[in-house]
């Protein structure tokens, strides 16, 4: 049974559609797309690829423009028709900023672990000291503060999806987007990552959707949204049980 979405929080989409072109070239990237998910709550999303995966978190970012429907974020109706917010760059930094987690990392290399986790608040206005203190928070949760010094290039690979995780939380956002965030890791450290994941969205009440292809944690979702065709079709996932214990 699919959790109530409380109107105050999570993530709500509602007949999104995306038109790519005009006339007898177009294409529906989107077609009336319905999704929640609550506060704490981690979703996957799977689908082949060109199913309208990527086009669909996009929208949800506030980096491409839907041609229909309604989405809100956080309790706050951020498209109807049309964008309701009018500074998308301060929604993607403040409600969303590094909420994408990406195969890739994408951190900073000329920052230490530290500054690239703290950068966002700083941006946001925050006082460095303060952003700091949260970064060493996240850094320290998710079991790589002993890092906090180093270069991006001196980490592993699980050790940078730590921290690419933790710059995602630097903000409190309401969302994550995690576009395949397991797909460069063995067994061991993906569900390592699921984990944490799922630790983080409890401890701090983040709806987080995973998009991936990884068959490995498939298993680790209570419900899944299978996209085919640009629409979306709820599955009740296996949820498996995986221990809240980083490692």
């Amino acid at each position: 049974m699919q959790p109530t979405v409380a109107a105050s929080a999570g993530i709500r989409i509602e007949g999104l559609s995306k038109r790519y072109g005009t006339g007898a070239t177009a294409v529906d990237a989107l077609k009336d797309v319905n999704m929640s998910v609550a506060p704490g709550e981690v979703v996957g999303l799977i689908g082949p690829s060109g199913s309208g995966k990527t086009t669909l978190l996009k929208c949800l970012g506030a980096i491409t423009t839907p041609t229909h429907g309604r989405m809100t974020l956080g309790g706050e109706v951020i498209f109807d028709q049309g964008w309701k917010i009018k500074d998308l760059t301060a929604l993607r930094r403040d409600r969303i900023g590094f909420g994408f987690v990406f195969q890739a990392p994408y951190l900073i290399p000329f920052l230490d672990v530290t500054d690239n986790v703290a950068l966002m608040p700083m941006l946001a206005g925050q006082p460095d000291a303060e952003a700091r203190e949260r970064a060493t928070e996240l850094l320290r949760a998710l079991d790589v503060a002993h890092r906090a010094n180093a270069w991006p290039s001196e980490l592993s690979g699980g050790e940078q999806q730590r921290v690419s995780i933790a710059r995602a939380l630097a903000n409190k956002p309401p969302v994550i987007l995690a576009d395949e965030p397991t797909a460069p890791l063995d067994g061991e450290r993906a569900l390592a990552v699921m984990r944490i994941l799922n630790q983080m969205a409890a401890q701090y009440q983040t709806a987080i959707i995973v998009v991936t292809h990884d068959e490995k944690i498939i298993p680790t979702f209570k419900r899944l949204y299978n996209i085919r065709d640009g629409q979306t079709i709820e599955e009740a996932g296996q949820g498996r049980s995986i221990s809240l214990e980083t490692k």
